[in-house]
């Protein structure tokens, strides 16, 4: 079937039709190219997003105080509920088997951290030592708050790169002596942050010393959690779901807190997030995948109307074949080689065009929701698998009538 005869036809034909023929070309390579595109904008979405999920731990579920808005059990509206540590531990001793990370925290947004000449006001947070893989924080020197720290109320600080810039101006600022609101801590450690700058503009410390030195008691902000990791992604989102349940119903109960209130007691559980952004990423990419196809059928299209055209032309020769003795699957194949052969090539320099682009581009796109437009290896071979099987279908009905026409017709054909 595949012979230098063949290929000689081919290129004759090719040769006799150059322009008809590359027009041809021209809509199945802007199909590929436009579907290549798409899909590697939708990869670029979900990276965005995916990028966003690394700035905390996987599945982070995080509780915070609020205002009462509806008066319940005889107390009225406007209630400012406010958490302890012992709502930390009456968390853990209900929940301890579910969870995996574990931290409450006090924060301040206003402090003034202080190392020499050099002082700047920046983000306080006194934590427990599982806030380093809640907030998914790497360490580049030293370590983290550690349970020696919250036993013996260590004036302990671990500070972020961007602090530990701006005050030490590259200086090792481990175990150098900082004030934070003139009260002094030694630096134990410092870290990076994937969320960038923001987050690295941060001094971290421990929790027990926090509320003495700041004289709060053993009042606290906020709680979070992550939880053991379940079978698969349903699964750990129906367990988060039961858990910020059972956790708000728990603290609702002991604050006495309305159930349907939802501003006393506020919750966020980034597992819920994480399928919504996810599904809008997929729903996307399935209609890029919708476009894209719908494209290379406009493509398709064309290329079987010109090989309907070509068997027309060539009726005559056809009708010569079949006289001679050509079987039916020799004519066949003749006409879907030449259709192959150009949806093929065509498809490829759409390909490699569109691919040229994503990697040129691509790096230029500098957004926080948009990272990386790539295709990978799998969808290649997927768009290999579309030019072959389009190029099939757009010389199939052609080939398929060059095949039913009868030699003494054909013969007669003008």
């Amino acid at each position: 079937m595949f012979n230098i005869e063949r290929w000689n036809e081919i290129f004759e034909a090719i040769g006799k039709n150059k322009l008809r023929t590359f027009l041809t070309g021209i809509s199945v390579a802007s199909g590929i190219f436009i579907l290549v595109i798409l899909l590697g904008v939708g990869k670029g979405l979900q990276n965005g997003i995916e990028k966003q999920f690394e700035r905390d731990a996987a599945g982070i579920i995080e509780l915070w105080p609020g205002t009462t808005t509806k008066e319940y059990k005889g107390l009225n509206p406007g209630r400012e509920i406010q958490l302890h540590s012992g709502d930390y531990d009456m968390s853990v001793q209900k929940f301890g088997k579910e969870l995996d990370l574990k931290s409450a925290s006090y924060s301040n947004w206003g402090v003034q951290v202080a190392y020499g000449k050099e002082t700047g006001n920046y983000m306080y947070r006194g934590v427990y030592p599982d806030h380093k893989g809640i907030e998914n924080v790497t360490m580049v020197q030293g370590r983290f708050i550690n349970e020696n720290d919250m036993v013996h109320f260590e004036k302990s600080a671990a500070i972020g790169q961007k602090l530990s810039n701006d005050l030490f101006k590259g200086k090792n600022p481990l175990g150098e002596m900082i004030t934070i609101n003139t009260i002094p801590y030694k630096v134990v450690g410092v870290f990076t942050d994937p969320a960038g700058e923001r987050e690295e503009a941060r001094v971290y410390a421990p929790i027990t010393t926090s509320q003495k030195v700041f004289g709060i008691g053993d009042k606290i902000s906020n709680l979070s959690f992550t939880l053991k990791k379940g079978e698969d992604y349903d699964v750990a989102l129906a367990e988060s779901k039961k858990f910020t349940a059972g956790l708000k119903q728990m603290l609702q109960s002991k604050y006495s807190v309305a159930p349907d209130d939802e501003n006393a007691i506020g919750i966020h559980n980034s597992v819920e997030d994480a399928k919504k952004a996810y599904n809008i990423t997929l729903y996307i990419r399935l209609f890029f995948w919708w476009v894209g196809i719908c494209t290379i059928v406009a493509g398709v299209v064309g290329v079987s109307n010109i090989m309907l055209i070509i068997v027309k032309e060539r009726t005559k020769e056809i009708g010569i074949r079949k006289a001679l003795g050509a079987p039916p699957i020799s004519i066949i194949g003749m006409i879907l080689h030449e259709s192959i052969f150009i949806t093929t090539i065509s498809g490829f320099v759409g390909l490699l065009m569109s691919l040229t682009l994503l990697e040129i581009v691509g790096p230029m796109v500098d957004s926080e929701f948009f990272r990386n437009p790539e295709v990978d290896f799998n969808v290649a071979l997927t768009t290999l698998f579309l030019l072959v099987f389009a190029g099939a279908i757009a010389g199939f009905f052609p080939a398929y009538r060059a095949a039913r026409i009868k030699p003494i017709v054909a013969l007669r054909d003008e």
